[in-house]
């Protein structure tokens, strides 16, 4: 099953989760300091919430689309690429406490897009050899102060 992933930086995490709860009618799949997701079935969405600067709108932070394997990520990065499109590939990267394989591309108005599948869980939030986790090195990340993109 793939689903499209939707990160949102909320600058009031508690208040999104029970937001998001009350929209979706679901409870978070996955809760850690600073950090909650949803996997929605219906309609099929992941759902990321990472805490924000207090006072600061709601931003888009990425967007994805999660796959159930590597060869999945693997494909959708040859097909990418073949399209002509710049691709940045990541594997057993630990961030938004999963480990995962990924590819980066970026739409023409440069927002982040990632396919990506988890293979297991993390302890990590933000991937320690580069603070913009999710984001490729050279990926400026929207609106974000300190730059923490992740998914």
């Amino acid at each position: 099953m793939s689903r499209v992933q939707l990160a949102l930086r909320v600058s009031d995490l508690e208040a999104s989760v029970a937001f998001y709860s009350k929209l979706f009618d679901a409870e978070p799949a996955k809760r850690r300091p600073g950090y909650a997701n949803f996997a929605i079935a219906e309609p099929p969405l992941k759902l990321v919430l990472l805490e924000g600067e207090p006072g600061r709108p709601t931003v888009m932070d990425h967007l994805g689309v999660e796959v159930d394997t590597t060869d999945a990520v693997t494909a959708a990065s040859s097909r990418l690429a073949a399209e002509g499109l710049a691709t940045a590939d990541e594997q057993d990267t630990a961030c938004c406490y999963a480990v995962q394989d990924k590819v980066w591309v970026h739409g023409p108005g440069d927002e982040p897009w990632e396919v990506y599948t988890v293979k297991a869980d993390s302890a990590t939030l933000i991937k320690e050899s580069d603070p913009a986790c999710c984001a490729p090195a050279g990926v400026e990340v929207l609106d974000v102060e300190p730059k923490q993109a992740c998914c």
